[in-house]
């Protein structure tokens, strides 16, 4: 895409619909134009933006300086000092975003211009810029069967370009193993972190909360991101079709009766989705492609600002 025209796409969201239309996000080839855009937009156009960090866990004051929030001052500490104090928060010091990205076949899907494939890339690279304007560490993990490339979580100078040649690099191969990726990330996690997890989540349930499990046990912070293409939410088909499943080349054979079956057995596949993550205190959010990325971000981050 020519320069000229990747500025033209920007310009016509921000002086045109308040939310990122997907479309224009793939017309836009740069991850980092994509990520800047979807972010800054999101937080120019919120009158009181819901995202202080990551983590919201207080840590200690230290004195007010010029250029700090003035929200932040602990105004009863001031009562009793006649000085001005602000909070620090663990989001302020030490928070650390792990990224977690589904490459498997299934995310290669797409019944418009964009895959589930790419809208996760362009979900962790927002998340991944958002995280850098707050001086977070953030690293990545991709993943299908096995883990297929892994990114430390850093917050040194060029790392975020690090994470967008991974992120730019991915491909969709192999099948889904949710719960073997997730336990080799335990092995590199030490320290408390976020962990964000995007993917189809074509697995049972239950196998991945057993891995998600291990890191709620070790106090951490997890996001399930569930990516869904509108097809599949609502299949398009009449008559008779024959669908291929893209992991396995299984064929099968989807007539008009076949919908209620299928929209039943999704709601089910969802809703113990749903009931897993609840049940280990692990955020669920269900996306599908056509949902603008900075309206997603509003949604979610609002109602996890409400829980500190």
């Amino acid at each position: 895409m020519s320069g000229d025209s990747t500025k033209a796409a920007v310009q016509n969201y921000q002086f045109g619909q308040r939310f990122i239309d997907p479309k224009v996000l793939a017309a836009i080839r740069s991850l980092g134009l994509v990520s800047r855009t979807v972010v800054e937009g999101f937080i120019s156009g919120m009158h009181r933006s819901p995202y202080h960090g990551f983590s919201m866990e207080f840590a200690e004051y230290r004195a007010y300086a010029p250029g700090d929030d003035i929200r932040s001052v602990d105004w009863k500490v001031y009562a009793r000092s006649d000085k001005y104090f602000v909070k620090k928060y663990e989001g302020d010091t030490n928070t650390q975003l792990f990224l977690m990205l589904d490459c498997s076949r299934s995310m290669a899907f797409t019944s418009h211009k964009l895959t589930k494939l790419d809208y996760g890339r362009i979900l962790a690279a927002s998340l991944a810029y958002l995280a850098r304007r707050q001086k977070d560490a953030v690293g990545l993990l991709t993943f299908a069967s096995e883990v297929l490339d892994y990114t430390p979580a850093r917050t040194r100078r060029g790392h975020f370009q690090t994470l967008l040649h991974q992120l730019d690099e991915a491909k969709a191969e192999q099948r889904t193993d949710i719960r073997t990726s997730i336990e080799q990330l335990s092995s590199y996690t030490r320290k408390r972190s976020l962990i964000a997890l995007i993917s189809d989540f074509y697995q049972d349930p239950e196998e991945v909360a057993k891995a998600l499990r291990i890191f709620h046990l070790r106090g951490n912070d997890l996001i399930l991101f569930h990516i869904l293409d509108p097809a599949e939410l609502q299949p398009p088909f009449s008559g008779v079709s024959t669908l291929e499943d893209m992991e396995t080349q299984e064929r099968l054979t989807f007539v008009a009766q076949s919908r209620e079956i299928y929209q039943k057995q999704l709601e089910e596949h969802i809703a113990r989705l749903k009931k897993e993550a609840a049940d280990i205190h692990v955020d669920y959010l269900m996306l599908d492609t056509e949902t603008p990325l900075d309206l997603a971000l509003y949604r979610y981050l609002t109602r996890r600002a409400k829980h500190y």
